[in-house]
């Protein structure tokens, strides 16, 4: 162990960060081999070019909207009846003939909403108890039997929700869905960083370490061996999303008709943003190719800008909700996209060995976006939706984009699906109505049966 430790010594006095060998001699055995293992796991070359380049990025933001014009979208209301039909039968080709898979990105805690355990697990108080999880699971089971092939699940978790996440699912029985169909696996870490670019302590044997962002994902589909089982299954098509949306189409057969029946190799729903100061990353073009501009970096003339209609010109809220072809993620599962610097408050050890918890943001973690993955290609399908009817975000425990505001979101849709079936207002009432995901799974073919005992509850 003490030639490691040499070893470990020399890695770190080459970038400066020695401090983490600082409480090295207190250490039991075991510890001192965790963290001897954990720092010669680093890449610190890597890590410095992150920090350098990330550090110019932040400078550099103010003239990122340069070269910003708006993308052409398709608006599936527009859309004529020979449009529709063609998308459908697309799509639900890709379903039958079994090349259409599912990944949603899972790798979060639920502490924003002051509850311990993977986001995905969590109930949103809807009457059935439902969470996230079993909610998505139940809408792929439904597009399974309807299409008569199973759909394969992707849940990238992360290193501190992973076991944790596999339980939830075992116990349930994965909800129904074939455990073969259901394939875990973990996103990459980076360490986090104080201000000078010195890596933290959680304890005095760990580094800090926080999750890298969705855009890890490709390379942790080819790490885990996902890649490899997605081509044995002989998938053509992925369908992306995050975990914490109440009403999110899993595995929509209609916008992977419509993803499938362009040339482009990626896709992305978008919706209407509420007005120019939403906070919400925008779809645009940026030097001739397609992209994600955050809303802090488009100048406000720009974000006011409208078009003959009145229209917002870059009104096309990102709601991460995409399609990618396999042959795409295939190749650029290594490519090296930039690195976002988060300035979040993380707990660390101080030189004295306390244990620090922040009142204020005191480092910063790094995180790569699923859509700069856009920018590699030369150009992207666009599906305008609506954004009552497939985005429902759990972000915070209160106020917008709460437990509370999804809920409402999903009684509004699902009251909705009753009137257009033809059911009297009055007979619905104002009680909060919720459709099994298993009875449907975007309003059509509720049956009379379920129709009377969701007018029973």
């Amino acid at each position: 162990m003490e030639q490691r430790r040499e070893e470990a010594e020399a890695r770190l006095a080459a970038y400066g960060q020695e401090h983490l060998l600082r409480f090295y001699d207190e250490l039991s055995g075991d510890s001192r081999r965790q963290l001897l293992d954990q720092v010669l796991q680093l890449d610190l070359e890597r890590i410095r070019s992150i920090w350098e380049q990330a550090s110019v990025k932040k400078e550099e933001d103010a003239f990122a909207a340069a070269g910003i014009s708006p993308i052409p979208a398709y608006a599936w209301d527009e859309l004529s009846d020979r449009e529709k039909q063609s998308y459908t039968e697309a799509g639900w080709r890709l379903l039958r003939e079994g090349k259409a898979g599912a990944i949603v990105v899972a790798g979060g805690q639920g502490s924003r909403l002051g509850y311990d355990g993977p986001k995905g697990t969590y109930d949103i108080g809807l009457p059935s108890c439902k969470s996230f999880f079993q909610l998505q699971a139940e809408r792929l089971i439904n597009l399974t039997e309807r299409a008569g092939q199973a759909i394969p699940w992707y849940i990238m978790t992360s290193p501190a929700n992973h076991d944790e996440t596999v339980r939830f699912f075992e116990q349930a029985n994965y909800f129904g869905l074939r455990s073969a169909d259901c394939f875990f696996f973990t996103q990459g870490v980076m360490p986090a960083l104080d201000a000078e670019g010195k890596i933290l302590l959680a304890a005095k044997d760990q580094i800090s370490l926080a999750p890298s962002g969705n855009g890890d994902c490709f390379a942790a589909l080819r790490r885990s061996g996902a890649l490899v089982d997605m081509k044995r299954r002989g998938l053509t098509w992925l369908y992306y999303y995050n975990v914490d949306n109440a009403l999110v189409k899993v595995a929509d057969p209609l916008f992977l008709g419509m993803a499938a029946s362009h040339s482009h190799p990626a896709a992305a729903k978008a919706a209407e943003k509420s007005g120019p100061e939403e906070q919400v990353g925008v779809l645009c073009m940026k030097s001739g190719r397609p992209a994600v501009v955050e809303y802090t970096v488009i100048p406000e003339a720009m974000k006011h800008a409208t078009d003959r209609q009145g229209k917002l010109l870059y009104g096309l809220g990102n709601l991460s909700m995409q399609a990618f072809r396999l042959d795409f993620i295939e190749k650029f599962a290594e490519a090296e996209l930039p690195y976002a610097m988060a300035h979040k408050r993380i707990s660390f050890i101080d030189p004295t060995g306390r244990l620090v918890v922040p009142e204020q943001p005191n480092a910063f973690k790094f995180e790569r976006f699923i859509f700069d993955f856009f920018s590699l290609a030369d150009n992207i399908t666009v599906l305008k939706v609506k954004r009552e009817e497939e985005f429902a975000p759990v972000k915070n425990k209160e106020g917008e984009d709460s437990p509370e505001t999804a809920r409402r979101l999903v009684f509004d849709l699902h009251r909705k699906w009753l009137l257009a079936a033809g059911v009297p207002a009055e007979l619905i009432g104002d009680r909060p109505i919720e459709i099994s995901p298993l009875d449907s799974y975007s309003g059509e073919g509720l049956t009379d049966d379920v129709v009377r005992k969701l007018l029973q509850q």
